[in-house]
């Protein structure tokens, strides 16, 4: 399978599908390309609608894929492809599923929020970007090829929660993001990895 994904920090992924360059998440990056096709973000909390990091990523032309009810004073509305969790989408020939992304047991995230991760889909490949969630009956039931999974615990899952989500769920490839930064370390990105059938193969920087 071709990696054209980069895992940046935290939450932020750039993905460059046949030329359309995708983010998630922008947050705490230095420098930017100003080259992003389409910046998806999965809530409003700070370190997932960073506007700084967003505008060292964008570009005149940019669209922003952002959950309805998600404030962004500092962005254009007609630039802005408002979703609803449960939905698909076609954006500049990018598919997408929103994942309801929520907390089970724990109140950063409620669901009542309608925050989301995403499923990308291009040449067949599926891409799954969780966002800032538990274990879930929607994301248990995800079929993906590559799936990005919070690993960093306290406001999401723990890398042992994750890894059971992706043992269930088999994805090819997981890559542990939501550590480093505002919380969780390398070492979680490592335990997870651990804990991980042997089929799955586990990409972290």
């Amino acid at each position: 399978m071709e990696k054209n994904y980069e895992f940046l920090n935290h939450a932020c992924i750039r993905f460059d599908f046949d030329g359309v360059v995708c983010y998630t998440d922008p947050y705490n990056l230095i420098g930017g390309k100003n080259d992003a096709d389409i910046i998806f973000i999965t809530h409003g909390h700070f370190d997932h609608y960073s506007i700084s990091d967003i505008f060292k990523v964008g570009k005149d032309s940019t669209i922003f894929v952002i959950p309805e009810g998600v404030d962004t004073p500092e962005l254009d509305e007609d630039s802005i492809v408002r979703v609803k969790p449960n939905n698909s989408y076609d954006v500049k020939g990018i598919k997408i599923e929103t994942i309801p992304a929520y907390n089970i047991n724990k109140q950063f995230h409620k669901k009542e929020e309608g925050w989301v991760g995403y499923i990308l889909e291009h040449n067949g490949v599926k891409y799954y970007v969780a966002g800032d969630t538990d274990i879930t009956a929607e994301s248990r039931k995800v079929k993906c090829d590559v799936a990005f999974v919070p690993v960093g615990g306290t406001y999401t899952m723990t890398s042992e929660e994750a890894a059971q989500l992706v043992n269930e769920i088999k994805p090819q490839i997981a890559v542990p993001i939501h550590y480093g930064k505002v919380v969780g370390s390398r070492n979680d990105a490592k335990k997870f990895q651990s804990l991980l059938d042997e089929n799955i193969e586990c990409n972290f920087i």
